[in-house]
């Protein structure tokens, strides 16, 4: 199969759907692979470590699309990009479509079979192609949060560790799962006293066993919520609905009960934010406020360490990619089901249910889409 890997440009986004170790296992199976050039500069990749792998490096994007018959990608397509899709084309990207209409209808339009890296399942009902963004992510919104409550930028001024003497920020963070986890374990790891809801009491008698007395477990409902919204410094929202539009979990109103300058750090923008007031930002200019509350909700937070996410994204997403090449998506899913959850458009179809429930469009299943038997 002929493989395209072409350069990021979502705005201040440097990772790069493959790494040369990538490249190399593709080749060996007896496929080609066409990267744009200069597409893993921003991860310190360079077109010759690409090259030495057995990769075709390419002029521009037209010519990975024109040459290719899967793309390989990381953030969702642009306009431009999703003009040069071809319905023989297999995309395999994060997509986070369900709060995007604009780009479903664009993928519809398209023809192309669309398979978003955020819902393919694992045998367990885990989410393997989206744990390692997520893993970055958590890490990521508790260092944000912390620098964003200090004074110059806006916040309390408060160091979240607090020093002998001066107590501890308080840190919420709601949602247990891998984003959730990540982010109080970071905080933790900085001394900040620590808070951690969940509506899974499972999930919560884990998150006891693994964190012992260094943070606190809360069953989530809005009056816990509300109950520690005024002791909240920094909180952060974690909250994940299978390939969903993300509930919101803080209202507007409720923003009244918080401390000026406390931070919102909305881990679940991609897929329309958990918090009310959210609004995508970008690395460049990552913060707004809103009633005296400062929002942090940059849509892409992996693509602020490229060097870790483009290595931590291949590892998970190669396996993957290679059954697809080797055998075709029928083939693959056949398998693999954890695929099949994966396909959210294809031939003009909108083949994943929480999808088209999010953008109001019609759901039709990936075999009749495609013609399966």
């Amino acid at each position: 199969m002929k493989i395209g890997v072409p350069k990021e440009i979502k705005q201040d986004e440097y990772r790069v759907a493959i790494t040369p170790a990538g490249v190399r296992e593709l080749t060996e199976h007896g496929h080609e692979v066409f990267i744009e050039a200069t597409a893993g500069e921003g991860s310190a990749i360079t077109d010759t470590a690409f090259e030495a792998q057995g990769a075709r490096i390419v002029p521009d994007a037209a010519a990975v699309f024109e040459a290719a018959e899967m793309i390989l990608h990381v953030k969702e397509l642009q306009a431009s990009e999703i003009k040069m899709l071809r319905p023989e084309h297999l995309l395999f990207t994060y997509l986070h479509l369900a709060p995007d209409p604009e780009q479903t209808k664009g993928l519809q339009e398209s023809g192309a079979t669309c398979v978003a890296y955020e819902t393919v399942e694992d045998s367990k009902g885990r989410l393997p192609l989206l744990a390692p963004m997520s893993e970055i992510a958590g890490k990521i919104a508790t260092q944000a949060g912390a620098f964003m409550l200090e004074k110059p930028l806006g916040g309390r001024g408060i160091l979240l560790g607090g020093v002998p003497g001066v107590a501890a920020a308080t840190v919420v963070v709601i949602g247990g799962g891998v984003v959730g986890a990540n982010a109080a374990f970071i905080a933790m790891g900085m001394a900040a006293d620590v808070f951690i809801l969940d509506r899974s009491i499972d999930r919560l008698r884990e998150l006891d066993v693994d964190y012992g007395r260094e943070a606190s477990t809360v069953y989530s409902t809005t009056l816990a919520v509300e109950e520690l919204l005024p002791r909240a410094d920094l909180v952060i929202g974690a909250v994940l609905v299978h390939g969903a539009r993300a509930p919101f979990v803080v209202s507007r109103d409720q923003l009244s009960l918080m401390k000026p300058g406390a931070v919102l750090v909305d881990v679940a923008i991609d897929q329309g934010g958990c918090f009310e007031t959210s609004r995508p930002t970008t690395h460049r200019d990552p913060v707004f406020e809103v009633d005296g509350i400062i929002h942090y909700c940059v849509a892409n937070m992996p693509g602020a360490v490229p060097i870790t996410a483009t290595h931590a994204l291949t590892n998970a997403t190669l396996p993957y990619a290679i059954s697809l090449a080797n055998n075709g998506l029928q083939l693959a899913v056949k398998r693999d089901p954890g695929l099949l959850p994966g396909i959210n458009v294809a031939a003009g179809k909108i083949t994943h249910g929480p999808v088209a429930e999010g953008v109001g469009g019609e759901y039709v299943p990936v075999d009749e889409a495609l013609g399966w038997r």
